[in-house]
């Protein structure tokens, strides 16, 4: 039997896995590096937390319930019951076998999307920095993860999905990630309280260059977030690839802009927030748009997502590392602008409202957005508020002053002089003595 096996849309599919795969450190090194020094192993830990467990749920049931399929075993010949596309796929035992028919192997789409999963539940640590029990974070991230994510995915990407359906536009997660991780964090951030101190305490980065090289990696690893979505290696990746791109430069300017005149100051953490934010906003909209709108996508998200961060002083929530501000906002920006700046030269094929589409489209946008926004919303305060009330969610106030990753992991980040030389060889037992190394 002849396959219709694309070698180069596989290679393509593989390459943009482990490039998202990649951004999960790089997330983990952009917040650690913006906790102070006594939180960083802990915030270290919460994204790579996130990782491991939702990985682990993502192959008994994650994907089922988000792409589940039927005999066929590929994506868009689903099961149109949601049940039936959970037990279809459990533990993807039926996924591992050769399709002659799809152009790239099924696993490579399970383990793409997997790490979609992973990197949308690390993003929500961010707004929880300092304070969260590391056990309360790996069970919400587990029960979010089942409840919220794999469902929202399944509404927005799988073609049974009523988002889809209703013909919203988001090509690479604006509303199942973004706007669905900053959703929660806002409600995590209500449920867990302030940081001590906050906000007269200054609570500065402990290290900005490792906030840079972060970032760095977000930008890297996003080309694969984004133009890997195409699941090929044709013109709609290019064009997607270039518009992640130029997107990501003028949302950066944006946020510079906003600093000077606001602050005096465009400083490294504004450049580094600036390219997170174009990355999030471009995120729905990149096959939308022609590279002039996604500069405009980009400058308007670097702006608003600049002047955002500050609602936080407004209505006193505690957002640690700003994730309602950039991914939130940035979602909700992104994924409504393709209602206005959508071309029809672009690979989507849509009109918006600037190129005579009339309002259709951006109403499309809104439900989609508002309705994962608000899902998410309520779900996480359930969630939240359950582990609260049962097996705490907070550490205690004199372990969050002396320091979470001491009182958590029993580890600091940075051991100055010989205090710890050898304790890494005393504690694992590798029959060498510091003096001997």
């Amino acid at each position: 039997m002849n396959s219709a096996l694309d070698t180069g849309n596989t290679a393509w599919l593989l390459t943009s896995t482990a490039l998202v795969l990649l951004m999960i450190p790089g997330l983990a090194f952009f917040y650690g590096g913006m906790v102070r020094q006594k939180s960083v192993l802990n915030m270290l830990m919460m994204v790579m937390g996130a990782l491991v467990i939702v990985g682990v749920l993502w192959t008994f049931f994650g994907y089922g319930m988000a792409f589940g399929t039927n005999e066929d075993g590929f994506p868009g010949a689903e099961d149109t019951t949601f049940i039936g596309s959970i037990s279809n796929n459990f533990g993807l035992t039926n996924l591992i076998t050769d399709d002659p028919e799809a152009s790239y192997p099924l696993m490579a789409f399970v383990a793409f999307q997997a790490m979609f999963a992973c990197i949308t539940v690390g993003l929500i640590a961010g707004a929880i920095a300092d304070r969260a029990r590391f056990l309360a974070w790996m069970v919400f991230a587990g029960v979010w993860a089942t409840l919220v994510y794999f469902p929202v995915a399944h509404w927005v990407w799988s073609t049974s999905g009523w988002i889809f359906q209703k013909g919203v536009i988001d090509f690479a997660g604006g509303t199942a990630v973004h706007i669905n991780a900053g959703a929660a964090a806002l409600a995590l951030a209500i449920v867990l309280g302030r940081r001590i101190g906050w906000p007269k305490t200054p609570m500065k980065p402990h290290n900005l260059t490792l906030v840079m090289i972060g970032a760095g990696l977000l930008w890297f690893g996003w080309f694969g977030f984004n133009a890997g979505s195409a699941l090929a290696a044709n013109n709609v990746s290019a064009v997607v690839f270039y518009n992640t791109f130029i997107a990501t430069c003028t949302a950066a300017l944006g946020w510079l802009v906003v600093e000077k005149l606001r602050d005096g100051h465009a400083t490294s953490l504004g450049m580094a927030s600036g390219i997170v934010a174009g990355l999030v906003a471009i995120t729905p909209a990149c096959s939308a748009v022609t590279p002039i709108g996604a500069m405009i996508v980009g400058v308007v998200a670097g702006v608003l997502c600049a002047l955002a961060v500050g609602l936080k002083y407004v209505f006193k929530f505690d957002d640690s590392l700003d994730v309602v501000g950039v991914h939130l906002v940035g979602g909700v920006v992104g994924t409504l602008l393709i209602g206005l700046l959508a071309t029809k030269v672009a690979p989507a094929g849509v009109d918006g409202l600037f190129y005579g589409g009339g309002l259709d489209q951006l109403g499309k946008q809104a439900i989609g957005a508002f309705a994962v926004l608000g899902y998410s919303l309520v779900v996480a305060l359930i969630i939240g508020y359950a582990i609260k009330f049962t097996i705490g969610f907070r550490i205690k106030e004199d372990q969050e002053v002396s320091g979470i990753d001491l009182a958590e992991h029993a580890e600091s980040a940075y051991e100055f002089g010989d205090s710890g030389s050898g304790g890494v060889f005393a504690g694992m037992g590798h029959g060498a003595r510091a003096e001997e190394i």
